[in-house]
This record gives C-alpha cells, sequence and structure tokens, in this order.
C-alpha cells in the first residue's frame, strides 16, 4: 500500500474493506446488542467526536501510553470498529493503513483514522445480521425467537 501524503489524506481505499474481510481476524468482530443500543442512542456526528477522542488521546501520540494495548476489546462501539479496522494501535495503522509509526499522527491522519472507524460503524447500525450477542456469538434480530418461545 502507497505511503499517504499526510497533508491530503486520500479518500477511504475500498479495498481496504475486501482486505479486511480476507482477514479471519479483523472479520470476526461484531456489535453486541449493548453497542448496538448505544449507536441507536446517538447520531454519527457523536459517535465520531467520540471516536476522534480516542484517536487523539489514545493512538496519536508519537509514542502512545501501552501501544498495543491502548483498546480495550469492548466497552465502547468505537473500540471494536478500531479491532475490526485495524486502527487499534500503531503497528497495525503502520501495516493496514501505511501511517508510520514513532511519530505522532497529524491532524488529517487522525481524521482519516476516525472516518474509517466511523465508516465501519455506519455500515453495520442498520444491518442486524452484523450483531452479536454480549458473549461474541452472532445473532439476528429478525430471526431470534421472542423472549416466551426461547427453550
Amino acid at each position: 500500500m502507497p505511503t499517504r501524503d499526510p497533508e491530503h489524506m486520500h479518500p477511504i481505499d475500498p479495498g481496504l474493506w475486501a482486505r479486511l474481510a480476507r482477514s479471519s481476524f479483523r472479520s470476526r468482530f461484531r456489535l453486541d446488542l449493548q453497542d448496538q443500543l448505544y449507536l441507536a442512542s446517538r447520531t454519527p456526528h457523536v459517535i465520531a467526536e467520540h471516536a476522534a477522542s480516542f484517536v487523539a488521546t489514545r493512538i496519536a501520540p508519537e509514542r502512545p501510553r501501552q501501544d498495543g494495548r491502548q483498546t480495550p476489546w469492548r466497552g465502547h462501539p468505537v473500540f471494536v470498529a478500531q479491532h475490526a479496522t485495524a486502527t487499534c494501535c500503531r503497528s497495525c495503522i503502520a501495516k493496514w493503513h501505511a501511517l508510520p509509526k514513532g511519530r505522532a499522527l497529524t491532524a488529517p491522519e487522525q481524521r482519516y483514522v476516525v472516518s474509517v472507524i466511523s465508516a465501519w460503524l455506519e455500515q453495520r447500525r442498520d444491518d442486524p445480521r452484523q450483531h452479536a450477542e454480549p458473549d461474541g456469538r452472532q445473532f439476528d434480530l429478525l430471526d431470534s425467537p421472542a423472549p416466551h418461545e426461547q427453550s
């Protein structure tokens, strides 16, 4: 993947989604019911603000604190999206997005990372087939039995 000009970030490469889908690790991430409810209760703009805050404080510094372990696995839909999109740490960002480690991310690079996270979340916002149970098992709201039908 070519290195991006940090002052003029390009739009998200459509091939990114195909590459992420081919990764057995990246493609297994799903939003649990709590994440889905959280997304439904907030606008995309608010979620993007959360993502921007997490990226600025946890990812963007030249030497992020606990790099490689700074993004929790759950607790906010943005965290799930970061792991799914390889924007969870500087090593993953360098490998998948060609933004090198060892220097702070520029403002345009941070906006790019947030746009990747936001796009992944928006793709899943209204797709019930992308949901997962809190324990990680997938479920489909459309096919879930009513509570009285469960055994």
